[in-house]
């Protein structure tokens, strides 16, 4: 499984690119075809005054892409929420396939 993260227009710390990896290790356990993940983080500044902070997550497996964006207060929470998401979408997809 190939990780990117990008920090969009700021410089992330290492603290949260440590969050960010520690957490994405966990999708391996929904699908094990995964080949690329790649995790954007961004600033959402409306007129200069920046208010929320967005996570947004792509994964990769064979024949199918999943997108998710999420949008809160910290990235943290953002990125844990889309985590979420993200988890849901692929054991959706896992149970068609089983069906």
């Amino acid at each position: 499984m190939n990780v990117q993260i990008q920090a969009v227009h700021f410089d992330a710390d290492i603290k949260l690119l440590d969050h960010v990896n520690r957490k994405l290790e966990k999708l391996q356990n929904f699908n094990d075809r995964i080949v690329q993940v790649n995790v954007f983080l961004k600033l959402d500044n409306v007129v200069h005054s920046i208010k929320d902070k967005i996570a947004e997550i792509r994964v990769h497996i064979p024949r199918h892409n999943f997108f998710v964006k999420s949008t809160s207060k910290s990235f943290e929470e953002s990125f844990d929420d889309a985590l979420g998401t993200m988890i849901g979408q692929l054991k959706k997809n896992k149970e068609k396939k089983a069906a």
